[in-house]
């Protein structure tokens, strides 16, 4: 399927729960609506970030730069219920500021979201959630998920 439909863009998702930060690499993700400003994010229901947004309503999407590859990767093969991948990765962080959430140092761009629907499609769930606040910092280079391990950068 991943070769049919493409290179997506891979992101960096943060959600806090009760006290718990998590970050989840996700490439399925994508703009819904500009009035308002809705963006949604597609997470395996297996997964344990799936349950802390479900719980929190909350997510940031961390659009990181190119450079960030092997933390996106080692952040996409381990679970967050076995270590804190901030600390374990040595990930800067530092508070959202319109949710309750941290948000990873560095990055391109930022969508601080809440949460207004859980869409349950198949396996996976479809989080659509309210830009409270979008944040451009910079220009860089993207990275791209094309298949299995396979990434690009442009």
């Amino acid at each position: 399927m991943s070769e049919l439909t493409g290179a997506r863009q891979v992101v960096l998702v943060t959600t806090r729960y009760e006290g718990k930060d998590n970050i989840i690499t996700l490439a399925w993700h994508t703009p819904l609506s500009f009035e308002p400003f809705l963006y949604g994010i597609v997470i395996g229901k297996e997964r344990y970030s799936y349950a802390l947004v479900s719980k929190s309503k909350i997510f940031c999407v961390n659009f990181i730069p190119a450079e960030m590859k092997e933390i996106a990767i080692k952040c996409g093969t381990v679970s967050g219920r076995d270590i804190d991948k901030f600390t374990a990765f040595g990930i800067e962080k530092e508070e959202c500021k319109a949710i309750d959430c941290a948000r990873i140092k560095n990055c391109l761009g930022y969508l601080e979201c809440k949460v207004i629907k859980e869409v349950e499609v198949g396996d996976h769930a479809i989080f659509v959630g309210n830009v409270e606040r979008e944040e451009y910092i910079k220009d860089g280079k993207r990275l791209y998920h094309i298949t299995n391990s396979l990434f690009k950068s442009f």
